[in-house]
This record gives structure tokens, sequence and C-alpha cells, in this order.
């Protein structure tokens, strides 16, 4: 696995890339098979499941290891380039029923 923005964040990293990638095994799995045959409101209940469920499990870490990289990214100086990045190319909103709220991907390499 990758390393962090900042040393002290890349236990929180591997952690993190760890439970995403086991939860996201066990999402992307049922979601495939069994996409076809369910119908959009069950595929809902179960994105919203599946959301739930990695709240539960990967929540806290995922919460530990942004704050330990917003910090490392403040303590570098790095935030007005990340505010000009922003205003040059915002980030586009998904569509709603596209992506569970609450999961965030891994591997960013941050």
């Amino acid at each position: 696995m990758a390393h962090s923005l900042s040393p002290e964040c890349t236990p929180l990293k591997h952690a993190y890339d760890s439970c995403f990638n086991t939860w996201f095994e066990g999402y992307l799995e049922p979601a495939i098979t069994h996409s076809k045959n369910l119908p959009q409101g069950q595929r809902n209940e179960y994105a919203q499941q599946k959301a739930e469920e990695f709240q539960s499990k990967c929540g806290l870490v995922w919460t530990q290891y942004k704050e330990c990289v917003q910090k490392a990214v403040r303590d570098r100086g790095l935030g007005g380039l990340l505010d000009q990045a922003r205003e040059e190319n915002p980030l586009r909103e998904p569509p709603s029923s596209s992506v569970p709220t609450g999961t965030p991907s891994s591997g960013t390499g941050s």
C-alpha cells in the first residue's frame, strides 16, 4: 500500500484502505450478481444498507484518517493551492441514486 501525505497518517491510511477494500468486495459481488434482477426500490434499499454497514465498520477510521490528512495539508501550507484547484475545477455532484452516501473511495494516495 502507498504512503500517506504525512508519515503519521500512514497507519490510518493502511487501516482505512484495508477496511474499505474488504467492505467494497462485499458490496460489489452481490451488487453485480443481482442488480439486473432487483427492482429499483430494492437496489436503493441494498445501497442504503451497504452505506450504513460502511459507516459502522469503516466510518471511524475514515474520519480519523481524513482529519489527519487535513491537518497535514494545513501544516504544509497547501490549503491555498487546494482552494485554487477547487475554484478552477469544481467537483460535480453525482446523481443521488448512483452512489451511496458516506462511501468515499479508497486508493486516493493521500
